[in-house]
């Protein structure tokens, strides 16, 4: 037998990559889905809603297509001849030591790490007094499962630092247990709170108990039933939950959401109500005094608590200031109202009250500024930062001297800085060591028109060098609602992507709150449709100046991202190759009818009103595929756990998708068990699903992937 040289070897290893790499791969007959003639009558409009059996997530029926659509899925996931080169990478590009900015509480200091690849990062704590001390587990959350699938949703420890409350959900459920430690010991108390959802726990100054918002247990079905009537509990350490005291319940409106809290100096109570999730009001009264009073009435402003004290209430606000303002509100006098910190032309993110000072941070161009000004609003410094990037942080109490904050971009993960207060100065206190050099990376800030003419910008990411010639893949991400600004952010993926020539892209759509609340009400009820041209007029942008070309562009998003991917494949299937949509909202006539999704009705409107059901159908994703189109290549995700937006959106528009598909691009959908809506997903989990997102990607944008040497 002839023998080949080692050079040869490789050659020949590289052509049938290629030849592997550009073969077409076919996937297993799609399962039958039995189509029944369920029709609605919406204003005299009826809809047809043929797959509404999967809404049952607990029939055996149910069952048994997820376990027939994941056989296929996977099936020829199998089939592609990188998948396990791309999870190799992007473990490689995972495993570097994370670790956020420290808090302190007494004489220690809190922060949590993961040393790479642990599924949930791990609580620690050190001596704030001693730089030297070596730092201890305080709380390693992978102890609380075998699988990595209960995550901590909410922390908070008590003003004396005597206790440590957590929130606990299991697979990824909103659903969470609120648990109680004595930081002294490390020791878990008795105290248990169940049924509690978006609510952690909010400690009462005194340090003797907290509050916190639950629902009644579920009567039926606990991942899809309607959650209603919130109420916000007092509970004292040492007592069952049984005993907790009723702070606030409004039977007239089962519908809102409220948190609770108390002042500082223990003179008053707040309770903020949303009655989804745009508007605030919000309710206070004196600690003794039997009834709440309105201090802002709702539900057409937002409104944030940032400090209170002596009877001097500080929030922050967009009434009168579309781009928020902080004031200040005599509580003894509530008509009296000053503006401590004035609106100015960009957004201003948030407001912290730490070492004494005000420190706001601003968002210019969906880029972060911060300024300090003292505590009646007179400015002190723009605060020098270290690079560009979103930063987060800068928490602490009143007494601190020093605090920290954390600024992460594209292309490099988190950093941390200490921060003197009275001097201003930032000092490099923790910078990670990562698998790639991010110097071989550029991230460039573009602008671009829509289809009316607004003025939007994007992050375009890639690897130095990078030929704009049309050939490249593109991973087209956005969100577009719920006035959720989308802000540089670093993902081993995203490195990934760009070492295989691939571009990465966040567009800055209306509906988010990049440039303030009118930029959010650009894009939300009526103005929805505005988000969907915003992302399609990026693609074409991309497209047209060769950054990208049809065959090589992929988009993606999740959640309210998902419903954005969802309803642009549908309206243009023919401007891009492929699409991602993961945990979407995808039937917008019936969203408001599971879980929490009535919340969503102020951003979306309703089917229930003649009028918003008119522009909800136009656009709603699952009611706009229409038979004999050809389709991208279409990868849905979801999680059997998710009770946010429940997974028989994703069920239903994968069915119609597969029915009506005239292409010969799959149509597939990757159902993970043991999962919810994304938070707290552990690591592993993270990896796989990417790995698979990843190589779906190449493999339908005909894009060889290369191992990086």
């Amino acid at each position: 037998m002839k023998r080949v040289s080692a050079a040869a070897a490789i050659v020949l290893a590289l052509a049938f990559t290629d030849c592997m790499n550009n073969m077409k791969i076919k996937h297993l007959p799609y399962p039958e889905t039995p189509r029944t003639d369920v029709a609605e009558d919406y204003h005299g409009t009826t809809v047809a809603d043929p797959y509404r059996w999967l809404e049952d997530d607990n029939s055996e029926a149910t069952a048994a297509w997820v376990a027939a659509q994941n056989e296929v899925t996977f099936d020829y996931l199998s089939k592609i001849p990188f998948r396990d080169a791309i999870r190799e990478r992007l473990t490689q590009l995972w495993d570097y030591p994370k670790e956020s900015a420290p808090t302190r509480k007494g004489d220690m200091l809190y922060f949590w790490r993961n040393d790479g690849l642990q599924n949930q990062s791990v609580l620690y704590r050190r001596s704030a007094s001693d730089p030297q001390a070596l730092p201890e587990v305080f709380l390693d959350p992978n102890t609380l499962s075998e699988d990595g699938t209960v995550a901590l949703t909410d922390t908070s420890i008590s003003k004396d630092g005597r206790y440590f409350a957590y929130a606990a959900a299991a697979s990824g459920s909103d659903w969470v247990e609120i648990r109680i430690m004595d930081t002294r010991t490390g020791q878990l108390l008795d105290d248990r709170i169940e049924w509690v959802k978006f609510s952690g726990a909010t400690w009462a100054p005194d340090s003797k108990g907290f509050y916190y918002s639950a629902y009644d247990a579920p009567e039926s079905n606990v991942y899809s039933s309607k959650n209603e009537y919130q109420k916000v509990f007092y509970h004292k350490i040492g007592t069952p939950q049984s005993r907790d005291i009723l702070i606030y319940s409004d039977p007239e409106h089962p519908l809102r959401y409220f948190n609770g809290m108390e002042s500082d100096d223990q003179r008053w109570i707040f309770i903020v109500s949303s009655g989804g999730t745009s508007g605030i009001e919000i309710l206070y009264k004196r600690k003794n005094d039997a009834a709440f009073k309105v201090l802002f009435k709702g539900f057409d402003h937002e409104y944030s608590i940032v400090e209170c004290e002596n009877d001097i209430l500080y929030a922050m606000t967009d009434e009168d200031a579309e781009n928020y303002n902080l004031i200040a509100v005599d509580l003894n006098n509530p008509s009296k109202r000053r503006i401590i910190i004035p609106e100015k032309d960009c957004l201003l993110e948030g407001v912290g009250s730490a070492g004494g000072v005000l420190t706001a941070i601003y968002l210019e161009d969906a880029r972060n500024k911060v300024y300090q000004f003292d505590l009646e609003g007179n400015p002190i410094r723009e605060v020098e930062l270290p690079g560009i990037g979103t930063v987060s942080g800068f928490g602490g109490e009143k007494e601190d001297t020093q605090l920290y904050y954390s600024i992460t971009s594209f292309t490099a993960p988190s950093t941390i800085y200490t921060f003197d207060v009275a001097s201003g100065k930032s000092t490099l206190y923790l910078k990670p060591e990562v698998d790639f050099e991010p110097e071989n990376f550029t991230t460039e800030q573009i602008f671009f028109e829509s289809k009316d003419g607004t003025r939007v910008p994007m992050f375009v990411s890639y690897k130095k060098g990078l030929e704009l010639n049309g050939n490249n893949p593109c991973y087209l991400y956005g969100y577009g609602g719920f006035a959720i600004s989308l802000t540089p952010s670093f993902s081993p993926a995203a490195i990934m992507f760009m070492e295989q020539g691939g571009v990465y892209v966040f567009v800055n759509l209306r509906g988010g709150l990049e440039y303030g609340e009118k930029w959010h009400k650009g894009g939300m009820l009526a103005n929805k449709q505005n988000v969907f041209d915003d992302f399609i007029s990026a693609a074409e942008y991309l497209i047209e100046h060769k950054y990208t070309s049809t065959p090589k562009l992929a988009i993606a998003g999740g959640s309210n991202g998902g419903l954005l991917v969802g309803a642009c494949e549908v309206q243009r299937p023919d401007l891009y190759a492929v699409c991602l949509p993961a945990v979407g909202v995808m039937d917008m006539l019936r969203f408001h009818k599971f879980t929490i999704g009535w919340g969503w009705v102020p951003e979306y409107g309703s089917s229930d009103d003649p009028l918003q059901f008119e522009y909800i159908y136009k656009y709603s994703p699952l009611h706009n595929i229409r038979e004999g189109v050809s389709y991208p290549a279409t990868l849905v995700t979801t999680g059997d756990h998710d009770d946010r937006v429940v997974p028989a959106h994703s069920f239903k528009f994968a069915a119609q998708m597969q029915h009506a598909q005239a292409g010969d691009a799959p149509v597939l959908i990757r159902i993970a068990t043991n999962a919810g809506h994304g938070a707290g997903k552990p690591t592993s989990m993270r990896i796989e699903e990417a790995a698979d997102t990843y190589a779906f990607l190449f493999a339908n944008t005909d894009t060889k992937y290369r191992p990086v040497k």
